[in-house]
């Protein structure tokens, strides 16, 4: 299968083969543990948290209703500091303005920074069919850029591989002195990249953050590479989702701290870059900046009032470290750039229903990501109206077992419900029945181990099923309230 495009209808597949990989599971539950274990210790040290998320959430409001106006006003902002902006509408678009940015530079090689954006847009590819190169420096990109596949988290990108991995791949692509020490292998990475970006004429990056009134590009980083893209080469080039705008620059502070804690569970990362306009004189710095703003299906969501919610996301990844379904099936069974419950919010969105249906099936909707989000997304509720879309556009296909589809068997559950001597009389029949299925255990302990008919044959496949008390909730409770 090709690694570019989405690919929801394979996430079933997928999934099964990454809970199948004990490797994988490990590399998964240790480090989106650390994450969510270091979110948890750092925003307990923060008074007003809780308010502070508030605030993010009605900015990003805020600009979701306005963001036409803070649009034109960024765009003034950069070209009145020196920049140019250019307008993508689709990721054909934007890969067009910055092969164009390139080759006007007179360059075959770009340095790049993280750029989810430059994922999404699948600029790697577009650049090397035009014959330019295109190199990572971000470690956990440039990690699985050398191992040709995506990132597996939003801030982790490499977070499905050990240190042991990381040495094989570097002892086979960059033939490195074998080691498994970190600091050697961020000395092995760091030595290859440093010649690279002493000769290169352009550098890309993303933007955590634009802001409309001075027409900064934001960003936030760890490692010091997003830095160098920005500063060292001749030309900068920074891609930025149209989502990623907050109206002053006094608002930043809101965001810088809640993006470090909810992401890394840092006080703020190592570098933070506000970068407005090409430099100056007397200044270090690219003699060119350009800002590319990608709509690619942005201006779909933000028309639809229920989903434009899905918008406010700030890229932290607090709700993949705290998903259940994450964190058991990994990112790439999610078919695409985003993953974990804001990818099954956004990819839909960004894509079309129809190529993403799957997704917002893929949560338990227990509500985890709802609690870390830092800008409050309800993404339980809205993964809930993608399904109710997804099954009005395209109803799902009957599951093999299946006697009554899931609408009929739910339409029949509520008519019982409202009618107490069906649902007595159904009961009564369950318990009945229950008897003649396989089944362990003694008196008072009794599992069922294999029920029929889909959905509950898929029940105890993977698990047994406790035996229903022989005595119904409602006569227990009568007894108890008599």
């Amino acid at each position: 299968m090709s690694e570019t495009g989405v690919h929801s209808s394979a996430i079933h597949e997928r999934a099964q083969k990454a809970m199948g990989d004990a490797h994988l599971q490990e590399a998964y539950r240790s480090s989106t543990l650390r994450l969510y274990s270091h979110r948890m210790g750092a925003i307990g040290q923060v008074p007003g948290f809780e308010p502070l998320r508030e605030r993010a959430r009605e900015l990003k409001r805020e600009v979701m209703n306005h963001l036409d106006y803070y649009l034109a006003q960024f765009a003034d902002s950069v070209e009145r500091e020196g920049g140019k902006v250019h307008w993508a509408r689709t990721a054909e678009d934007a890969c067009a303005i910055v092969k164009e940015i390139v080759r006007n530079a007179g360059a075959n090689e770009v340095v790049k920074g993280k750029s989810m954006v430059g994922e999404e847009i699948e600029l790697n590819h577009a650049l090397e069919a035009a014959g330019i190169d295109a190199i990572e420096t971000d470690l956990g990109e440039m990690i699985v850029q050398l191992s040709g596949e995506r990132p597996a988290h939003i801030v982790a990108p490499a977070i499905h591989k050990t240190r042991h991995d990381v040495s094989d791949l570097f002892v086979e692509k960059l033939h490195s002195t074998r080691t498994e020490d970190p600091e050697q292998l961020t000395a092995i990475a760091r030595k290859t990249l440093r010649e690279i970006f002493a000769r290169a004429e352009v550098g890309m990056s993303g933007a955590n953050f634009a802001v409309a009134e001075t027409g900064s590009v934001v960003t936030i980083e760890n490692e010091g590479n997003i830095r160098l893209c920005t500063t060292a080469p001749r030309v900068h080039v920074a891609l930025v989702g149209i989502e990623k705008i907050i109206p002053r620059f006094s608002d930043l502070g809101v965001f810088l701290r809640l993006l470090g804690r909810s992401a890394t569970g840092q006080k703020l990362t190592s570098y933070t870059s506000i970068l407005t306009g090409p430099r100056r004189p007397g200044e270090d710095g690219p003699d060119e900046m350009h800002v590319v703003l990608i709509d690619n299906g942005r201006t779909g969501a933000l028309a639809d009032e229920k989903m434009r919610e899905a918008l406010y996301c700030i890229r932290c990844g607090a709700c993949l470290n705290t998903c259940p379904v994450y964190r058991k099936i990994g990112g790439h069974a999610y078919g695409w750039v985003y993953s974990g419950p804001i990818g099954a919010l956004i990819t839909p969105q960004f894509v079309g229903l129809n190529q993403a249906r799957e997704l917002p099936f893929a949560s338990s909707l227990c509500g985890a990501c709802r609690e870390v989000c830092p800008v409050k997304i309800n993404i339980p509720d809205l993964l809930l109206h993608l399904r109710g879309e997804a099954q009005e556009r395209t109803p799902a296909t009957p599951h093999a077992g299946e006697v009554v589809s899931e609408r009929k068997g739910m339409r029949l559950w509520a008519w019982a419900m409202k009618r107490p001597w069906v649902f007595s009389l159904g009961g009564a029949a369950v318990r009945l029945g229950i008897r003649w299925l396989p089944s362990s255990g003694g008196q008072g302990s009794k599992w069922i181990t294999r029920l029929p008919f889909y959905p509950f044959s898929n029940w105890t496949k993977g698990r047994d099923f406790p035996e229903p008390d022989p005595v119904p909730f409602r006569e227990r409770w009568k007894k108890l309230s008599s």
